[in-house]
């Protein structure tokens, strides 16, 4: 769990804050502005990534009774990485889906989470960093 993931979401939050950090930090445009082509692939595997998560977490419950941070940290990156996985690179999901009911639901739950994009990047800037420090304190063998 620990490092790569805790690297993937916050290079993930940074997408997802780009608008927020760029207005704080003009310098950062340039930077961002190197990750931005590849945002819709990046939002399609972080989508995929989640919804494996959430599945192995629903999986491990059992792991909630004698690790339970570990638990929640693991669901939490799950949930981030679905929602601004599925924000970031619904134009690139679209491209694979044909069904139209489908789309249509894609873009109604894209609807409910746009205007939380921002808050969701900074909250997995933060998160993908307390991933990081777990990865350090908690090892399960």
């Amino acid at each position: 769990m620990g490092l790569v993931n805790g690297l993937w979401l916050v290079v993930l939050g940074i997408l997802g804050a780009a608008s927020l950090i760029i207005a704080r930090k003009p310098d950062a445009r340039e930077l961002i502005g190197k990750l931005a082509p590849y945002q819709g692939w990046i939002g399609v595997v972080s989508a995929f990534w989640g919804v494996w998560g959430v599945i192995s977490c629903v999986l491990s419950l059992a792991l909630l009774a004698s690790w339970p941070i570990l638990w929640v940290t693991c669901l939490g990156n799950a949930l981030l990485l679905f929602a601004l996985g599925l924000l970031l690179g619904v134009g690139t999901l679209k491209t694979f889906i044909k069904n139209a009911e489908a789309q249509a639901k894609m873009d109604q739950t894209v609807a409910k989470l746009a205007p939380y994009q921002g808050t969701l990047g900074l909250v997995s800037i933060g998160f993908g960093i307390w991933m990081v420090i777990s990865g350090f304190l908690f090892v399960v063998a």
